[in-house]
């Protein structure tokens, strides 16, 4: 326990727990002192198995307990996070174990609540890294163009320059909408009336500060043939990705 994350702490935090138990404990055993008649035959014997099972079930509620502590401090690294979702079921089958065999009820209280807390960290996080990796792969689209980026499409422009080249451009604004830097790609596609692709071009945006914008042309090198088809296209981004 020491090696992970605040570690000395936790240890002394289950020191504290298990001297509050065995003060407890040591107030049952006093008991048998303070009333004799325990003691007579048969109590004796009696005595002993309560002590006994007393043993066993806080056993099972130390267990969860540091089941449950290692599933809260590993619930946020991702891959090793699939086995704290594991120690959190573990930690709450024991604690609720040990709840049925009259453990101490603050141990168990303690394993059963870590345990729920590693479970629903690690289910937090699980998707939280989900969501990152949709978003760099484009499979977020809609979203990162609702909350993460503002892009702008201008008109494709097509102008004639020296000795009789043309020039064409379609001009791509691109913000960052976050609060943080961050870097875009787009794939922009042009469609014609019926819908069918005509061309395509990418916009690559790197490390974008918070608010920023940047201009950016493409559709540079297009062929003669298709000038006037994608005067009349529709340009749209059909996917955008943000890291």
């Amino acid at each position: 326990i020491k090696m992970l994350p605040a570690g000395d702490k936790i240890v002394k935090i289950l020191e504290k727990i298990n001297k509050f138990d065995n003060f407890r404990h040591n107030n049952f055993m006093y008991s048998d002192i303070l009333f004799p008649d325990n003691n007579q035959k048969g109590g004796k014997s009696m005595s002993r198995d309560n002590k006994e099972v007393m043993s066993k079930s806080s056993g099972f509620a130390t267990a969860g307990l540091v089941l449950g502590i290692i599933g809260v401090c590993t619930s946020f690294i991702p891959i090793i996070n699939n086995l704290s979702f594991v120690l959190g079921v573990l930690a709450i089958i024991f604690g609720v174990v040990a709840f049925f065999k009259k453990s101490g009820k603050v141990k168990v209280i303690i394993a059963i609540i870590l345990g729920i807390l590693a479970i629903a960290m690690t289910l937090s996080a699980q998707q939280s890294l989900s969501d990152s990796i949709d978003k760099m792969t484009g499979d977020s689209t809609e979203e990162v163009l609702a909350n993460d980026a503002e892009v702008t499409l201008g008109s494709f422009e097509v102008t004639e320059g020296e000795y009789g080249i043309t020039n064409t451009k379609l001009v791509v604004t691109v913000k960052n909408k976050t609060s943080e830097k961050k870097s875009f790609d787009f794939h922009i596609e042009a469609v014609d009336a019926n819908g069918a692709r005509v061309g395509d071009d990418y916009v690559y945006a790197n490390d974008l500060a918070s608010g920023q914008s940047q201009n950016f042309e493409i559709f540079n090198l297009v062929s003669s043939d298709k000038i006037e088809i994608l005067k009349n296209a529709t340009f749209k981004v059909i996917e955008a990705s943000v890291y």
